[in-house]
């Protein structure tokens, strides 16, 4: 198990939760919450727990709280598991 760094461009306030795929140097992530009181945030951390099968507590916003670009710390994820979740987005 290792930590992994995500870069994040994430888009408040969409139609549905999804998985954009590549953008930039990261993925690009839609969440339907509003980016008002760290909503958005929460959205983007729990979503992105369920789609890879790990606990919440997990993923932690290292860098970008108050943007859209984030730099996300995950742990608890094997290797196997990320290149199944890299598959997934590309």
């Amino acid at each position: 198990m290792e930590d992994i760094l995500l870069k994040v461009y994430l888009q408040p306030k969409s139609s549905r939760n999804e998985i954009r795929g590549p953008y930039r140097d990261g993925i690009k992530i839609k969440v339907t919450s509003p980016p008002i009181e760290g909503k958005a945030n929460e959205a983007l951390i729990k979503f992105l727990a369920k789609q890879l099968k790990i606990s919440p507590a997990s993923i932690e916003i290292l860098k970008g709280h108050h943007s859209r670009e984030k730099t996300l710390k995950i742990s608890g994820l094997a290797p196997q598991e990320l290149l199944d979740f890299k598959k997934k987005i590309l």
